[in-house]
């Protein structure tokens, strides 16, 4: 299993703490928000990944390079960053999608149990891993399933669609590498293409009629990392450190 982790984006919400560091060099514990993906996913078995960058690329290829242990990564840049979404980011990548992959935002972190649910679920082509929660707000990846098929997926979806949510980890086996990249292709020749989300290409291959299929981890720990309090929260749950604490006294 191969794991792609996109983090080209600055984390501009996250600012001034994203002055200067991108949100996945942010510190968590003893490392930072990559580090702690790339040290969870090496300790669950997964010995190769590909990191797309963007802004300061420089940096997180020093942090990368000065990494002892872990999985061998591959680096590449996404000159789109600042103009275009993470469908982008997906389609620099797709060379590295002709295998089994996990496909994991930046900004999610996820603790050891989580992980161990995700690659122990049944090997079914797009898996996307969602939580269930009380309330949804509009800035959550709402998630519409029929049983523990996924057949919508957006921020826009009504309360009474809603069942759960995205938390940003999707998991591709078989013949799921292929389906994406196809339907990635398909999208980039669009007019607005570069400006999507890559889950829309889940959500217009689920109205299509391609199943998706969900991992439920409710009760499993994770966190986005989009805000100052969700860094707060994600410091709380995995770590936090005099270096953490240094860089959030900037707010």
């Amino acid at each position: 299993m191969h794991a792609i982790i996109l983090a080209a984006g600055r984390g501009s919400r996250l600012l001034p703490l994203t002055t200067d560091l991108p949100k996945c060099l942010l510190p968590i514990g003893l490392t930072t928000v990559l580090g702690f993906q790339l040290d969870t996913l090496f300790r669950h078995g997964i010995e190769s990944a590909t990191v797309v960058t963007g802004f300061n690329a420089h940096m997180v290829k020093a942090e990368i390079n000065a990494r002892q242990t872990g999985p061998k990564v591959k680096r590449l840049y996404n000159p789109f960053y600042q103009v275009a979404d993470n469908l982008a980011s997906c389609w620099m990548a797709r060379k590295s999608m002709r295998q089994d992959f996990l496909l994991i935002n930046g900004d999610t972190l996820f603790s050891p149990p989580l992980l161990e649910k995700v690659l122990s679920a049944p090997a079914t082509d797009i898996a996307v891993t969602i939580d269930q929660k009380d309330h949804y707000d509009g800035d959550d990846m709402k998630v519409t399933l029929d049983g523990a098929e996924l057949t919508a997926i957006g921020k826009t979806l009504l309360p009474q669609q809603t069942n759960g949510e995205s938390i940003g980890m999707l998991r591709f086996m078989n013949d799921g590498p292929e389906i994406f990249r196809v339907e990635l292709k398909r999208l980039m020749k669009l007019e607005d293409g570069t400006k999507s989300w890559f889950l829309s290409a889940i959500d217009g291959l689920a109205k299509s009629g391609q199943r998706i299929d969900t991992i439920n981890i409710k009760g499993s720990t994770w966190s986005e990392l989009d805000t100052p309090e969700d860094y707060e929260i994600c410091r709380n749950l995995f770590g936090d450190s005099e270096m953490a604490r240094k860089r959030f006294v900037a707010l």
